[in-house]
């Protein structure tokens, strides 16, 4: 008896629900999920015909905004699942349309969505010499929108991008 395929398995565990044109998805904020997450955004966005500059652009977004909600949204920069001290999640929702996309990342660990905001509006250019705090600001230059919200369960915020298809931002 043949075993199942590993690659499987990840999409089990994370619980991934696909509509035609959407992926959503709830995990364990860890770092390993995250990079299970980003490996089925890259294969869901290419079987619906997202390629190129397109595909590379959604995959680095989802990539930053499950990064942070790794690090900074409840999972403490986790890299395993077992390690978790406590069972914090967090969401990815993906809705692809003929004209482009929306990416919604999801944590639970609280946060003020107005001081998120600064990061990704700041006022004044970010000091590219600190180690830290561009990542939102760098991110909007990529998307035609970057908002963030509070998650809809209340316990952390929702960072939204969207992005038409084609869109040069150089």
């Amino acid at each position: 008896m043949s075993q199942p395929h590993r690659a499987r398995q990840p999409a089990h565990r994370l619980g991934v629900e696909v509509a035609p044109d959407e992926l959503s998805l709830e995990l364990p904020a860890a770092h390993s999920t995250a990079r299970a997450a980003r490996a089925l955004v890259r294969q869901f966005a290419g079987n619906h015909g997202l390629s190129g500059d397109d595909l590379d652009t959604l995959v680095l977004v989802a990539d930053e905004l499950l990064t942070n909600a790794v690090d900074h949204g409840g999972g403490g920069g986790t890299l395993e699942e077992a390690d978790l001290q406590v069972p914090v999640r967090m969401g990815l929702v993906l809705l692809l349309t003929s004209s482009g996309w929306e990416l919604r990342v999801s944590d639970q660990g609280g946060g003020d969505p107005v001081a998120v905001n600064e990061l990704i509006h700041p006022r004044d250019q970010p000091n590219l010499e600190d180690e830290r705090g561009r990542g939102f600001f760098l991110m909007a230059q990529m998307v035609d929108s970057l908002e963030v919200v509070r998650s809809t369960d209340g316990l952390g915020l929702c960072l939204v991008a969207k992005r038409r298809l084609g869109a040069n931002r150089r």
